[in-house]
């Protein structure tokens, strides 16, 4: 366990504490290359995989490319979503494409979901209110959900946890995966390394929206991202 603010990184062989700035500093990695190794290497076994899912938009490509590897459980815990009609129509609508996916492919998935609940968003956030979306305030909202997984992980016996927000372009991979493979020592579940927008991932991930007719959102679903892109959209009238 590290100080608050401080992620242990391996590079090399050593493992050096890092600041969350310094955090945002490193490189990119090959992390989807490293999940690729790790499938290969399954020779036929289907482990338990908790997906942590932020919607049903990013989640649809990292199924595809999951299920034929895993046995998956989708974890839907996302307490930045602000406004509860938000997080019941997101909710609601992986729900139904994990259905209709599972059906369609042959391959199902479990899915599991929190009651809405902002608390513990606003919390770890506290002092990064006003820092722009991709900073400092990313970052605690990246631990804060990827810790929750990694317990439930760990708690039920699977034998990997990872998320489906590398697969948007405005998602920082390499801090998502540190913290992550981080988060995994300390609660003692592996976390599969990825950068699933890579290799056309989100392109795919645009086309299966369109195919299941999912909603699509223009934010993360955290208010100050909401602000930012309103303002964004005003400046560009």
């Amino acid at each position: 366990m590290h100080p608050a603010g401080k992620t242990a990184v391996v590079a090399g062989g050593m493992i050096a504490v890092v600041s969350d700035e310094e955090l945002l500093k490193l490189p990119k990695g090959n992390w989807q290359e490293k999940m690729e190794h790790i499938v290969d290497g399954l020779d036929g076994k289907r482990p338990r995989l908790l997906l942590h899912a932020c919607c049903a938009p990013c989640s649809s490509f990292c199924l595809e490319s999951l299920l034929p590897h895993f046995d998956i459980t989708v974890y839907f815990y996302n307490p930045n979503i602000t406004g509860a009609e938000e997080y019941e129509r997101r909710k609601t609508e992986i729900l139904r494409f994990v259905k209709e996916f599972g059906t369609d492919t042959g391959y199902p998935a479990a899915v599991r979901t929190e009651a809405h609940d902002t608390a513990a968003f606003f919390e770890a956030v506290r002092g990064y209110e006003d820092v722009p979306e991709g900073g400092l305030r990313c970052v605690k909202c990246f631990r804060l959900r990827l810790n929750r997984s990694a317990e439930l992980a760990a708690s039920e016996g699977f034998d990997y946890f990872t998320t489906t927000l590398t697969i948007s372009p405005l998602k920082n991979a390499a801090v998502l995966n540190a913290l992550g493979e981080e988060i995994g020592r300390e609660k003692g579940v592996a976390f599969l390394p990825s950068d699933f927008k890579k290799k056309n991932g989100f392109f795919r991930s645009t086309e299966l929206s369109r195919q299941y007719g999912l909603y699509r959102q223009d934010y993360c679903g955290c208010v100050f991202s909401k602000r930012e892109r309103q303002k964004k959209t005003e400046e560009d009238i």
